[in-house]
């Protein structure tokens, strides 16, 4: 059972990794579009920037929780680092037990988002939901949620996940 569940959040963070490099990859090209056709061509695109920002909320919270998983999230050591052994492991364990609270947040509250706005519309994108648009923030909730379990059960994944396939090679 463990061994099953450790694929699978091998491969959840894989496909949160390729989304959020897909979203980032399409900012990166979209913007200077719009950039062009504004300023060089004199005719404005109204899609670049929302586009941008829906972008930016996929990536924003699909990459969030492979951060969190790759332990590269934004976190201050310095209190932890200053108290005893014992003291920072209860530490660390508030910190996750707030993890589970903040993705069991947007879990709840995005999915209820995504429920109250699905009926809604984009002015630039008429087909495109807004509910879907909110969809990557329960969604982030509940990667977050499952990489938590996987932490607290499973500990950290293993050196031969890839999320350390980045990492310089030993000398």
């Amino acid at each position: 059972m463990k061994r099953a569940y450790a694929a699978a959040m091998e491969r959840l963070y894989l496909a949160c990794i390729v989304v959020s490099a897909a979203a980032l990859v399409a900012i990166t090209l979209v913007i200077p579009y719009g950039v062009f056709m504004r300023y060089v061509m004199n005719s404005a695109s109204s899609w670049p920037e929302p586009f941008s920002v829906l972008a930016m909320v996929l990536f924003s919270f699909v990459g969030g929780a492979a951060a969190y998983r790759a332990n590269v999230h934004i976190a201050v050591q310095m209190l932890t680092d200053a108290v005893p052994p014992a003291v920072r492991g209860w530490m660390l364990k508030l910190a996750d037990l707030m993890m589970v609270a903040t993705a069991l947040f947007m879990l709840v509250y995005g999915a209820q988002l995504v429920k109250v706005t699905w009926n809604q519309t984009i002015a630039e994108f008429p087909t495109l939901s807004v509910g879907l648009t909110y969809s990557p923030i329960p969604l982030g909730g509940l990667f977050t949620l499952l990489f938590i379990v996987e932490r607290l059960w499973l500990g950290t994944p293993p050196e031969t996940s890839i999320m350390y396939r980045d990492q310089p090679l030993a000398e």
